[in-house]
């Protein structure tokens, strides 16, 4: 046991390294599949000795049980908001009344730190003997949200600090452009409203009620205060409390300069303002602040804000100019996104051709013509939109023409669909060039076909080399052996696990097959529904909807997003070549044809169970016809629970739930 404690301990080290080296330095000294090994080991170790996990552990990250609403935080040190300024000669009589000022007072000279203003939700992280323990909104500066398990998720946040400090820091949580990107492929693909900006985004994700959906956004801080720090510890400048920051494991504001006169104030500031179109994340601004605190306690402060710092906020520009065409984009979720081609305009710094639409409704809902002069701007300055129509000028002798979403996929050639009450237009393809990167990545997945060792950034390299164009070309990778060895990072016994993982997975059960093809509307649960009611891929092709409406939880929508997509020539071509890989194709669960005992019952499984392992309980389940769920309600058949159960045997408690042990389930299976 000493061992293993040792070695949890080693890797909890080692992780959160090479967390801080990814997500702060930007830095990594170690490769993804490295990372990923460390990481499956550890959480291997704590599912297996619960004992061992603690809470600065980097498993700990996302907590498992969504909130019922935000508790109310009130902030020890109030968190007040900046005066604005938007012109050089406002911000020079900022620097020039503050220099005055600590002059006549203090006889000294004044400096000022010129940082970045990031785009962003303000918050407060609260450390004690260098533990994270707390995370909360700005509010209303005296009053914000606990937002604790949110905060958690972000990987730029130390859980644990390099030095035992108790500490209070503000920062600025963000969105990067990439994530905001995936964010938003991920709404369309769900057919749900797109983040309008990344500060919109970033603000929405830290108060979602489950942490895990706030850990999909990938989420980022910076911070750039410190609020308060526990006795002994004398700093006198900001400066250098970033520098403290730094030291003790944060991401602070970055590439801040301290300046001494009214010119190298505004200089810095012009440098930030040319930097901006090239950084991975947004900003609206720059701050300038009194450096040193004796000279900010001179100045003083005004019910709201500090008279010692300022915000520089830069201006959004907006220019007319002519939409030509409306090209049609497909994404890699198939979604198709329609885009404008613009007549060049310089604007904000670059030549911008091209503009954002999002889909139809957004084009009709703004009635853009191909033809029209149309306003154009940058979403956070970033991303180029069109925002209205100069409607006046449609008698200018230039052809206009209306804007149809293509019913077959640009790319492929497949149907497009769009189903009722969604924005989205999307391929339905299979084998789209467009879409097959994220297609392989759900077919090898945990729930999918499970192959272990073929990551997204791997899966990536293997359609960027030539190796996979389509889901069945995995299967033929053992033809290639010699070629992938020589891949870098790669060699003889990471490709010979790699192609035993793949070969592996045509024993699968045929419902991981069903999952992995990437139905619309289809989950795990109807995948096992599915695999159980027509026992082979060949009968499910041949499904009609009224069919599939018959079985439990598949409705009308469903069922004609099943049949139309096992119609697709492209969807009958990747099973024949599947099939003639040796993938199976029928359905080989001995509980799912004889053994329904669980037929309509609801589990929720809780705690620490004494000899099965949770996953192993929740098979046990699934297979005779049963349910597991991931919270309690009155719908709630059975709760099986461990050893510290929590907040759901506690509710199972209050709603009258039957509550069982390891040994009632197990006298259950006999």
């Amino acid at each position: 046991m000493e061992d293993i404690k040792k070695r949890v301990e080693e890797l909890k080290e080692l992780i959160n390294r090479y967390n801080y080296e990814y997500y702060v330095l930007d830095n990594p000294s170690v490769s993804d599949y490295e990372y990923d090994l460390l990481y499956h080991e550890l959480k291997s170790l704590e599912d297996e000795h619960s004992d061992l996990v603690t809470e600065d552990s980097p498993t700990q990250r996302v907590g498992g049980t969504p909130l019922s609403s935000f508790k109310k935080f009130t902030h020890r040190v109030p968190l007040k908001s900046l005066d604005n300024v938007f012109e050089k000669e406002e911000l020079l009589s900022f620097v020039d009344k503050m220099s005055k000022e600590i002059r006549r007072v203090a006889g000294e000279e004044a400096a000022f730190v010129v940082e970045k203003k990031i785009d962003g939700l303000s918050v407060t992280l609260t450390y004690e003997n260098g533990y994270f323990r707390a995370g909360a909104t700005r509010g209303d500066g005296f009053v914000g949200e606990d937002v604790t398990e949110n905060i958690k998720t972000i990987k730029s946040v130390p859980l644990k600090l390099k030095r035992p400090v108790s500490l209070v820091v503000r920062g600025e949580v963000f969105m990067s452009h990439s994530a905001y990107e995936k964010a938003n492929e991920d709404q369309a693909e769900k057919g749900l409203p797109l983040f309008a900006n990344p500060r919109n985004a970033a603000a929405g994700s830290l108060r979602q009620l489950d942490p895990k959906v706030c850990a999909r956004r990938n989420l980022d801080i910076f911070v750039f205060n410190l609020q308060e720090v526990e006795e002994g510890i004398i700093i006198g400048s900001h400066d250098k409390a970033l520098l403290l920051l730094r030291e003790l494991g944060f991401k602070i504001s970055p590439g801040f300069t301290v300046c001494r006169k009214p010119e190298e104030v505004w200089e810095s500031v012009g440098r930030i303002g040319n930097e901006r179109l090239e950084l991975p994340y947004d900003i609206d601004g720059a701050v300038v602040k009194v450096n040193k605190f004796s000279h900010r306690d001179i100045l003083g402060e005004s019910t709201k804000s500090p008279k010692w710092a300022v915000a520089y906020k830069f201006p959004a520009e907006k220019k007319f100019t002519r939409l030509v065409n409306i090209e049609v984009n497909v994404g890699r979720t198939g979604v198709l996104t329609p885009l404008a081609v613009l007549e060049p305009v310089f604007l904000a710094g670059s030549t911008v051709q091209k503009a954002t639409l999002h889909n139809e409704d957004y084009i009709r809902e703004k009635d853009i013509m191909v033809g029209d002069i149309v306003e154009v701007m940058k979403a956070g300055d970033i991303i180029p939109a069109i925002v209205s129509v100069d409607k006046d000028a449609r008698n200018d002798g230039y052809e206009r023409k209306g804007f149809v979403m293509p019913e077959n996929c640009p790319v492929c050639g497949s149907d497009v669909v769009r189903e009722a009450g969604e924005a989205a237009a999307r391929c339905i393809g299979i084998e789209c060039p467009a879409r097959v990167f994220r297609g392989i990545v759900h077919f090898a997945s945990r729930d999918a076909m499970n192959i272990e060792n073929l990551g997204p950034s791997l899966i990536q390299r293997l359609i960027d080399e030539g190796f996979i164009s389509n889901i069945p070309d995995l299967y033929t990778l053992h033809e290639k052996k010699d070629k992938l060895v020589r891949l870098e990072r790669m060699g003889e016994k990471s490709v010979s696990r790699l192609l035993e993982n793949i070969e592996n997975s045509k024993k699968n059960e045929i419902y991981r097959l069903i999952f992995g093809l990437g139905i619309r509307h289809i989950g795990v649960a109807n995948s096992k529904e599915l695999a159980k009611r027509f026992k082979s891929m060949e009968s499910l092709q041949k499904a009609t909807v009224e069919d599939l409406v018959a079985i439990n939880d598949i409705g009308y929508t469903t069922a004609v997003s099943i049949v139309e997509f096992f119609r697709m020539p492209q969807t009958i071509h990747t099973l024949e070549l599947l099939k003639e890989a040796g993938v199976n194709m029928e359905d080989r669960q001995e509980g799912s044809k004889e053994d329904i005992r669980f037929e309509g019952l609801n589990f929720v499984l809780t705690g620490t169970l004494p000899s099965l392992k949770r996953a192993e309980a929740k098979k046990l389940i699934e297979d005779r016809g049963g349910k597991c769920l991931s919270s309690v309600s009155k719908n709630t058949d059975y709760v099986l629970a461990g050893e510290d159960a929590g907040s759901k045997l506690q509710k199972a408690k209050e709603l009258g739930i039957t509550i069982i042990d390891e040994e009632a389930f197990l006298k259950m299976l006999e």
